[in-house]
């Protein structure tokens, strides 16, 4: 299979190299699949370099006959640094023309350790006691955990106009199936405390950890599903290196 050709190449070239100095996040795009309660949509992932760490952008469409329903889009755009220890989140924005949810624009400023920024109408300033995430760089923070060693067992993430603790499990391996091909997968789980919604990344280590599959259910209820349709590792800027 083409992509199992892929995966080999990718693995030796931009992993197998790094073992010593510690494995780094490698750029890439993804497309995933999409089942949020009732409707479906395409999620489209990117991951690029920038001169002091990466922007990861994730958007969220409807498609099909969910466009009767739904309109618009969910665009996220997290900027972070990285070093040997993990990754740094630089700068958050979020906005979402499908739901009522409020727009985001917040920066982390680790010099006064505080994050800034607007919800909505609302200006927000949060008090920061060590490392904090946002919703897209956990994900990347994760991947870099599982790359050099394995997840913690806690993270701070940013939750509307406050900081909660999210507690990670590690859920074992099976094996999955998706549009992109079939793999052995390590399941990762996060709950925010005081939340219904639980998250779970079934990631893949010859992708670089990337999740081929996220899960999220609220009240034990399945309302969202995303399964990887296509992956295709870029130079960093967005340029396809296929």
């Amino acid at each position: 299979m083409k992509l199992t050709r892929l995966i080999v190449t990718m693995t030796a070239t931009l992993l197998a190299s790094q073992v010593l100095a510690g494995a780094s996040l490698a750029p890439h795009k993804a497309e995933y699949k999409v089942r949020i309660s009732v409707l479906s949509g395409r999620l489209n992932t990117e991951l690029r370099r920038t001169a002091d760490g990466y922007v990861a952008n994730h958007v969220i469409k409807p498609t099909g006959i969910s466009r009767l329903f739904a309109h618009g889009k969910i665009d996220v755009t997290s900027e972070f640094t990285t070093a040997a220890d993990g990754i740094k989140p630089v700068r958050f924005r979020a906005i979402d023309t499908i739901s009522d949810d409020p727009d985001v624009d917040l920066r982390f400023n680790w010099t006064t350790n505080e994050a800034v920024g607007t919800v909505g109408e609302d200006d927000v300033v949060l008090q920061l006691d060590g490392i904090a995430y946002d919703s897209v760089s956990i994900q990347y923070e994760l991947m870099h955990d599982l790359l050099n060693g394995g997840a913690s067992e806690q993270y701070v993430l940013f939750d509307i106009d406050k900081m909660r603790v999210a507690n990670v499990t590690n859920v074992g391996s099976k094996q999955v199936r998706t549009k992109a091909g079939k793999f052995m997968a390590i399941g990762i789980r996060h709950q925010k405390e005081g939340s219904s919604r639980v998250t779970t990344l079934w990631c893949v280590e010859a992708l670089g950890y990337l999740p081929v599959i996220i899960e999220q259910h609220r009240k034990g209820k399945l309302n969202f599903r995303a399964t990887l349709v296509t992956y295709t590792p870029t130079d960093g800027q967005g340029a396809s290196t296929q």
